[in-house]
């Protein structure tokens, strides 16, 4: 998102959800595949906002990208059924995003937490642009 930075002149605005935590079946060993697990996503996305930049316009959640949704979104594609890949996953996530036609930019992040003893996290994350 280095091109895609928040600009008010430009409308653009950046809304987060971080440390989105869900059960799901994620990876390419046996035991990913039999059973759930804790995957945290986090999402940063760069979204448009007519009322930028005076910030004037209706006190409306329509109005604008809604958070909530959007995790909505990341927790129904990751625990749709079994997928491979980390990368994989955090592709469908920013794919969904961008459904949103006013998500110019989408940053996933996907971390899975209990996957080595000795790590706090290992995961990937993607950036895909309108």
């Amino acid at each position: 998102m280095n091109a895609y930075v928040p600009d008010a002149l430009r409308g653009l605005r950046r809304v987060f959800v971080r440390d989105l935590t869900v059960q799901a079946r994620l990876g390419v060993y046996p035991k990913e595949e039999a059973a759930p697990q804790r995957v945290v996503i986090g999402l940063e996305l760069l979204v448009t906002d007519e009322s930028a930049p005076s910030g004037v316009g209706p006190d409306r959640l329509e109005r604008v990208v809604d958070y909530a949704a959007m995790a909505e979104r990341a927790r129904r594609v990751a625990t749709q059924g079994h997928t491979r890949l980390a990368e994989t996953l955090a592709e469908r996530i920013a794919l969904a995003c961008l459904e949103d036609g006013r998500v110019q930019a989408a940053r996933v992040t996907v971390e899975k937490p209990d996957i080595m003893p000795d790590v706090g996290a290992v995961g990937v994350s993607v950036e895909r642009c309108r």
